[in-house]
């Protein structure tokens, strides 16, 4: 496993775009889930019992930067094999959208657009939010495995190395 996270990252673009997934999902899932305030001015606040939450969005974020760059060296080098790939991408995509599920503020828009189904929608992903995080995670674990396997295997990236 090791020796693909080095093949994959040895190249500056997948570190680059591993720091362009990492650093807007993160940010973006704080202010979601009301650990960082943007106003009056930015200030960062982890109130007690939140720590779990907080732990899960990291790593979310460290594991969607992780998989997605993987995913595409993967592209890149099974261009020819478009069915082999469609799994590695769409897990991913899954697991990034399930743990963005938080709802702060978000959730009084959903509820005024869409009535009573926004408000049950928004209970749901309230109520639901550490499990829901839980299982993209669980997602996001079981993406980068099999695209681990399918490097190896398909691409044989063990002789290359």
């Amino acid at each position: 496993m090791a020796q693909t996270i080095k093949l994959v990252f040895s190249n500056y673009k997948y570190i680059g775009l591993s720091i362009l997934i990492f650093v807007p999902m993160l940010i973006g899932l704080l202010i979601l889930s009301e650990y960082v305030f943007l106003e009056p001015y930015v200030v960062s606040h982890l109130p007690k019992g939140t720590e779990l939450g907080f732990v899960l969005i990291v790593m979310l974020s460290a594991l969607s930067a992780l998989v997605i760059p993987m995913n595409v060296f993967r592209i890149n080098i099974l261009k020819s094999s478009k069915q082999k790939m469609s799994g590695g991408i769409f897990g991913s995509i899954i697991g990034a959208a399930a743990g963005a599920c938080s709802c702060g503020p978000v959730g009084f828009a959903v509820i005024s657009t869409f009535g009573s189904v926004g408000a049950t929608a928004t209970a749901f992903l309230t109520n639901y939010e550490l499990p829901i995080r839980i299982i993209a995670i669980a997602i996001l674990v079981i993406t980068y495995f099999t695209t681990v396997k399918s490097l190896k295997v398909e691409c044989k990236l063990t002789d290359r190395i």
